[in-house]
């Protein structure tokens, strides 16, 4: 006797409705098939769904061949043109054109698609080109911001299978009228900054008072996710909860010391670009016929006087206890284009550091660098700084403030290349990739879906607030308008098997 595989179910209502699962009990020879599906079901579509086992392609039981292959049609939506709507459940590939706004004049380059400007595939929503760029897709208009925010993706791929639209009314106004303002009295006398080291820790010192808001007890129920409850105040003269970082709980100025600097390095938001030191001096990698010699201008005496045991540098090298966080490359090709931009001022930078005997880190020395005054092609204008402690005046401020634009670079990289890049954007092509050629009955989709989970939403939005031109990251991130660009040049050079465990460790 024959085993049901497959359930085919239409919905008539006039709405849509997520159906988790469906269940057939007493089937003869069998007694329970299950069919998983937690999928939206909108009016008057055939959806198929397949019990709960797996099969290869080759052993998928024949009368269920064609029923696959239709729904991999329906995903793929090959040929299909004009704009997606959230009933839609097609996975399509597309460049990242839709960053800029060339008709109000922010134009960004189209990233992916040529050798100089590579980039990830995101999935596609069919909105029209630009008028002033044909290659540039069109952007939903700010002031429609629900309709922006629920910006097309196959629509069981949103948060939780909720509409954003649910709440979002209540959290802008939220924001815009309690949140907001109070934020704002913080840096007022300094337009993007804070006016001093109080007011940061004022935020979590609970000064920061939010008057009574109905906007926000409302905004409280209807977001899920508790971390997030947990920050908003839904009474009069509350406050804005934000969690006290650990790093000063117990001394408000432990971040300044030249241990925490070194421990952030490995146990900080960023511990994936610390190096073994395997040449000294250390060279760049950037050619020289472009950008002349880029060469560290640390030289051993700088920096032998804070090794310990009396090791030498290349004795320390080869025991393997110095390493380096080297952003100098990184940067450098950009940093005339970044340092003309209104209110920014970085540097390229390389720190080198000695692992203590007792497995530590401490600094050694931080060289900060800027294209030579005469053009890139003669190469750069470099500064070592030694550490020097913070009671001993003018040195211990400015070796303070090398940190700070050393940290700079790191935690800009953090953002922008390890999280952005590397964790968001090159995972959405395998997404794509999955749903277009693997069934659900794939052993491998099945393996691979949890970890898609919620991806293509959040790439989704943060091209709508994050990425875009004069979105989160140009305001917060220093390279600003060319960060994305930047980060394209960076996917040069990416390659998949040096991602893993422990090809990763053994690169560096």
């Amino acid at each position: 006797m024959l085993l049901p595989g497959a359930v085919v179910v239409r919905n008539t209502y006039r709405s849509e409705y997520l159906l988790k699962t469906l269940t057939l009990h007493g089937v003869p020879g069998k007694g329970t098939v299950v069919f998983v599906a937690n999928s939206w079901i909108y009016p008057n579509v055939d959806r198929v769904f397949f019990a709960n086992d797996t099969y290869l392609p080759s052993k998928m039981p024949a009368l269920l061949v064609q029923y696959r292959q239709d729904e991999l049609n329906n995903l793929r939506g090959d040929g299909t043109t004009g704009k997606y709507e959230e009933w839609d459940r097609v996975y399509r590939y597309d460049y990242y054109n839709d960053l800029g706004e060339p008709d109000k004049g922010h134009p960004r380059p189209v990233l992916g698609g040529t050798q100089e400007l590579p980039y990830p595939r995101r999935c596609r929503t069919g909105r029209p080109p630009t008028k002033t760029d044909p290659r540039s897709e069109s952007r939903i208009p700010q002031y429609k911001i629900q309709e922006a925010l629920n910006i097309y993706v196959p629509r069981d791929e949103r948060f939780g299978h909720l509409k954003l639209s649910d709440f979002l009314g209540y959290s802008l106004k939220a924001i815009t009228e309690a949140i907001l303002p109070v934020i704002r009295t913080y840096v007022d006398t300094t337009p993007k900054e804070f006016d001093s080291f109080q007011d940061i820790y004022d935020l979590y010192d609970g000064l920061l008072k939010v008057p009574d808001n109905q906007h926000l007890k409302e905004l409280k129920k209807k977001i899920p996710l508790q971390f997030i409850k947990s920050l908003l105040p839904v009474a009069g003269d509350d406050l804005l909860n934000l969690p006290l970082p650990h790093v000063i709980r117990s001394n408000d100025y432990a971040w300044r010391s030249d241990e925490e600097f070194a421990r952030e390095m490995l146990a900080g938001v960023n511990p994936v670009c610390i190096k073994r030191l395997t040449e000294f001096p250390v060279k760049s990698t950037l050619d020289p016929s472009v950008y002349g010699d880029q060469s560290s201008t640390i030289t051993e005496d700088q920096i032998q006087q804070n090794l310990e045991e009396g090791l030498t540098v290349k004795q320390a090298m080869e025991k393997n206890r110095l390493f380096i966080l080297d952003h100098h490359d990184n940067f450098m090709p950009f940093l005339d284009r970044i340092n003309k931009l209104e209110g920014n001022y970085i540097y390229a930078s390389r720190t080198l550091l000695f692992q203590k005997a007792d497995g530590t880190l401490k600094p050694l020395a931080i060289e900060l660098s800027l294209p030579h005054p005469d053009g890139i092609q003669h190469g750069a204008k470099s500064t070592v700084y030694l550490p020097a402690d913070i009671d001993s005046g003018v040195d211990g401020q400015i070796w303070q403030l090398a940190k700070a634009y050393a940290s700079v670079d790191d935690s800009a990289w953090h953002q922008l290349i390890s999280h952005w890049l590397n964790t968001h954007a090159v995972i959405e092509p395998f997404v794509i990739a999955t749903n277009r050629q693997l069934s659900v009955v794939h052993p491998v989709h099945k393996l691979l879906s949890p970890h898609y989970r919620d991806t293509l939403n959040i790439n989704a939005l943060a091209r709508t607030t994050l990425i875009n031109a004069g979105g989160v990251f140009e305001m917060t991130v220093f390279p600003e308008k060319y960060a994305l660009e930047m980060s394209s040049i960076v996917y040069k050079n990416w390659k998949l098997t040096e991602q893993g465990l422990p090809d990763d460790l053994v690169k560096r």
